[in-house]
């Protein structure tokens, strides 16, 4: 890891900048596509995910000279979960890091924040109560002008917090989106 960070500050100049706005970066709509386990484990119920999220651009960030910035934003998603016939509304709120490539738009982003269920029983999986954890990975490249297509990681859990019969669930996301900026 010492040497990934060394090597990003050595290979670009970065400088820093804050802002006070809060600009919107992108919305997307979002579905998943794949997985059946929970970080390698085998899941007692198969879901799937659909919402719509916007990302928006948080003060702090840094550019390089090369067309490179490194910053903060906001993932903020609202959809459905559905799994042993029943749905339930998930809301997310996920600080994030993005690495972004200001003239071809190509994003990488990593978060850990929170998310909340109107449901946490889904038939024999029991995800303990309304607040989970969610950790998330994504890029996205550019298809065509201000639109494009990503890959989201995206896992929900409660970390064991309420007890040792709780069980989470991992999704791979295919995500269409408009870039604002």
């Amino acid at each position: 890891m010492k040497i990934i960070i060394i090597f990003l500050f050595s290979l670009f100049t970065f400088r820093s900048a804050y802002s006070a706005n809060f600009d919107l970066q992108s919305i997307s709509v979002r579905g998943r596509i794949a997985e059946h386990t929970v970080l390698g484990k085998d899941a007692p119920v198969n879901f799937e995910e659909y919402d719509l999220a916007a990302h928006i651009k948080l003060p702090w960030y840094s550019y390089s000279d090369l067309g490179w910035s490194l910053g903060t934003s906001l993932m903020m998603s609202a959809g459905v979960l559905s799994g042993a016939n029943t749905d339930a509304l998930v809301m997310s709120l996920i600080p994030e890091i993005t690495l972004k490539n200001d003239v071809n738009h190509f994003m990488l982003d990593v978060g850990v924040g929170s998310a909340v269920f109107s449901e946490s029983r889904f038939g024999v999986q029991d995800f303990g109560k309304a607040l989970q954890f969610a950790l998330t990975l994504g890029i996205s490249i550019p298809i065509y002008k201000n639109l494009g297509v990503g890959y989201r990681f995206l896992h929900y859990s409660d970390a064991g917090g309420y007890g040792p019969h709780t069980t989470g669930a991992d999704f791979h996301m295919i995500e269409f989106h408009h870039r604002i900026e």
